[in-house]
């Protein structure tokens, strides 16, 4: 049988002739019921096992700057072929079968099948990294815990499912916001998976904070890296560059050479860089959050460079810095064979401590609140 695409969770294939060898055929694509296929040329095979990649509110518009990027290969590889399997909520099914529709028509080469569902059960079943972008936003008027409260629920749900039928070494990221918490509440339900294998998104701030710093001194955003940020994904979080390094070698701070800077404006065009975003075009970031998921992922898959680290949202427990345990917080991370590990022994200012405290304080208060609406089943 040839794989194909499929959106409505059902599995349509045609027989092939029996001189045709399975490695001589496409991937083929569908979403109504039609399969096609053509000859494959021998530099097209892809003989690697496909990753089973789960993505849910993938029907928002996040997700629809995302998918295309997974599937193309440029996170996981050019030799690396995937399955797309889109999460979205009942009344959304139908835009999402407009998205499988154009995943269909770019005709990837390593997209082997894309289904699409409203029921976590068959989404998580099997999987290899669920990027959790779907929860609820932040409405008028609407109370913070209230807005825990309502994606408790959700993540609870979708936890429990993952627990259920993923597989036990399943990466697991978060994007929805407020996503260190949410991350926090989901593994909190999937007890049979490591809460080493939860991450949450701090990448686009790290991003943020590179292309600022980039744009103060006049070079490439490449030239910067090892830029930190510490704590919650929020207005609270510390973008911290007194470790950067420019490639030469050169500290950032004294390329900066301006403590009032590094203190004041950039941090705060940092910390408020996504309601600016919001206020200019009346969306949230999609494009950016995208690439920055995409370079959350690359460096969870492929490992960190030589010399470099990372920032994400991990379970505190263990830390070096006086971060309260059981809390996702963001640290740096070098990561090898898809496990991270904290970046110690680096110094802190009293300045640097007292922002790392504050973000803390937030967390524990968040997890407080979240937490009195877990389920005890």
């Amino acid at each position: 049988m040839l794989w194909v695409h499929r959106w409505d969770r059902r599995a349509f294939g045609r027989r092939r002739h029996k001189s045709v060898e399975v490695e001589d055929m496409l991937w083929v694509h569908r979403w109504d019921g039609r399969a096609f296929g053509r000859r494959r040329h021998k530099s097209d095979v892809h003989t690697a096992e496909p990753l089973r990649v789960c993505v849910t509110g993938a029907a928002g518009q996040i997700a629809y700057s995302l998918l295309y990027q997974l599937a193309k290969g440029d996170v996981f590889g050019q030799d690396q072929p995937v399955i797309l399997i889109l999460l979205d909520i009942p009344v959304m099914m139908g835009a999402l079968g407009g998205v499988a529709m154009e995943l269909q028509d770019c005709a990837l080469p390593l997209l082997k099948e894309t289904i699409a569902t409203d029921d976590p059960k068959v989404a998580f079943k099997d999987i290899d990294l669920a990027i959790m972008v779907g929860a609820m936003p932040r409405r008028e008027g609407m109370l913070r815990k209230d807005l825990l409260k309502a994606n408790v629920k959700i993540f609870e749900v979708q936890g429990k499912a993952i627990d259920e039928v993923a597989k036990k070494d399943v990466r697991v990221v978060v994007v929805g916001n407020p996503a260190n918490t949410n991350c926090l509440v989901m593994s909190q339900y999937a007890k049979t998976i490591p809460k080493e294998n939860f991450s949450c998104l701090t990448r686009l701030d790290q991003n943020r904070a590179q292309a600022q710093i980039a744009a103060r001194l006049n070079v490439k955003n490449t030239e910067v890296r090892n830029v930190i940020i510490w704590g919650n994904h929020s207005s609270t979080q510390f973008p911290d560059a007194s470790h950067a390094k420019m490639t030469n070698g050169d500290s950032v701070t004294e390329r900066v050479s301006d403590d009032n800077w590094l203190h004041g404006e950039f941090i705060s065009t940092v910390q408020k860089r996504g309601a600016a975003v919001i206020a200019a075009r009346k969306f949230s970031s999609a494009v950016s959050a995208a690439k920055a998921i995409c370079d959350h992922v690359r460096d969870l898959w492929n490992g960190t460079k030589e010399g470099e680290w990372t920032s994400m949202g991990v379970i505190s427990d263990g830390n070096s810095y006086g971060v309260p345990d059981n809390v996702m917080y963001s640290f740096p991370v070098r990561i090898k064979n898809r496990k991270w590990e904290f970046v110690n022994g680096l110094s802190v200012s009293d300045f640097a401590r007292s922002k790392m405290e504050a973000t803390a304080n937030e967390l524990v208060e968040e997890r407080d609140t979240a937490f009195q609406f877990l389920s005890t089943e």
